[in-house]
């Protein structure tokens, strides 16, 4: 007889190209608890901010969390047309605003070196590391900016 934990040694595994956003939600979820119940830090909340036209569609936008005072930028995205007008720094700002009114210290995010890491350095961001060669022959880098309150 298989004991319950070698079952799962056993159980035929599915990759899956497009998951339903609800089963990936139930991931996050769960890694979140688990971290929360580590951490002692259970104020985890996303962090997400629209423009959009009158129609409704949205033409740039941020999404990201904040959780044991820390905010993370995710995704930040303007439409081709609308980039070099300041909606973007527009955008950064309010989160890190948002993010400092939660508690925050610090901020995270990621870009890549073909995507904006001027824009983020720019703007008070600092290179915290790099993995060169992501994709080919570019780099993706990982950079922090303390928030007012928490600086020396």
């Amino acid at each position: 007889m298989m004991s319950r934990g070698s079952w799962y040694l056993s159980v035929e595994l599915h990759v899956e190209d497009e998951p339903p956003p609800a089963d990936v939600a139930v991931l996050n979820d769960r890694l979140y608890r688990h971290n929360a119940a580590i951490t002692g830090c259970d104020n985890g909340r996303w962090l997400t901010i629209f423009v959009r036209e009158e129609t409704g569609e949205i033409v740039a936008g941020l999404h990201g969390w904040t959780w044991g005072r820390t905010g993370f930028v995710q995704t930040l995205w303007v439409r081709e047309d609308l980039r070099g007008r300041g909606l973007g720094a527009r955008l950064l700002t309010t989160a890190e605003v948002e993010a400092e009114r939660r508690g925050c210290r610090e901020m995270h995010l990621d870009t890549h070196s073909y995507q904006a890491p001027g824009f983020y350095r720019h703007r008070g961001y600092e290179v915290i590391g790099e993995l060169p060669g992501w994709p080919e022959q570019t780099t993706r880098i990982f950079l922090r900016k303390k928030l007012p309150d928490s600086r020396e």
